[in-house]
């Protein structure tokens, strides 16, 4: 079944996966950005002229909520691939709590609009925040700690990537009826084609140097758990870590 899906961040250098692979499959996407040029650039040339692609040429938080509500509504899924550019006012400037603010505002949307079946919001995370229920139970070397906690201070993006898998698993949780989550944490991140990857619950090893994941296998599970109900069941309300599998690091 065709379905509609929203992403969000769809420029950014795993977003554009995102877009090309749900569009190659058939299905409609709707995308907030701030070039629309960028974004049909960054397409494979098939796919650049798609009818099943709708580019609203904004951000999230600059629209209105009426305006929101007119892109949402309809869709299945939202999937947030959005993150800080690396530059100086990027990583420094305002809005501090990009991610996390889109992701509130795009949840109180869908709870207004009352869809009669739940949302599935799918973030991009990262394997460097905890789940806020404890799950982890991994013990971080002091060290790694020590430097977390330094990012935390000095680079508002961590915060930010932290405060949106909370806001998700704390204020949304899972009683709210017209929204599901799933936080997808990669390891760190590369660029090459889509290959075996594997998924677990939690992170092991050390937060430095365990593993590698390719951007379009970050994209490829996103959109697995968007059209695969029966893998969505798997991870719903979980924070699941990706990583490429050995022989594809």
């Amino acid at each position: 079944m065709t379905k509609s899906i929203l992403v969000l961040g769809g420029t950014g250098a795993t977003g554009r996966h995102v877009v090309s692979q749900l569009l190659g499959k058939g299905h409609n996407v709707r995308s907030i950005v701030r070039s629309k040029e960028r974004l049909i650039a960054s397409l494979p040339e098939e796919l650049r002229d798609n009818d099943n692609l709708t580019i609203i040429e904004s951000t999230v938080l600059s629209m209105s909520n009426d305006e929101l509500v007119k892109v949402i509504t309809g869709c299945q899924v939202v999937i947030c691939c959005l993150g800080h550019n690396i530059t100086l006012e990027g990583v420094y400037g305002e809005p501090r709590m990009l991610v996390k603010d889109s992701i509130a505002k795009i949840s109180d949307i869908v709870k207004d609009t009352n869809p009669p079946q739940a949302v599935k919001i799918i973030l991009m995370g990262t394997i460097g925040a905890a789940n806020p229920d404890g799950s982890d139970e991994l013990i971080r070397p002091f060290g790694e700690r020590m430097l977390l906690g330094v990012l935390r201070i000095m680079i508002p993006p961590v915060k930010d990537n932290e405060a949106a898998a909370e806001y998700l698993s704390k204020t949304i949780g899972k009683e709210e009826s017209s929204l599901e989550w799933v936080v997808v944490r990669p390891d760190d991140l590369i660029d090459g084609e889509v290959s075996d990857y594997q998924t677990t619950p939690k992170p092991s090893g050390s937060l430095f140097g365990a593993g590698k994941t390719t951007r379009s296998n970050v994209a490829a599970f996103m959109c697995d758990l968007s059209l695969n109900d029966s893998l969505w069941k798997e991870w719903v309300y979980k924070m699941p870590v990706i990583r490429n599998v050995l022989n594809d690091v």
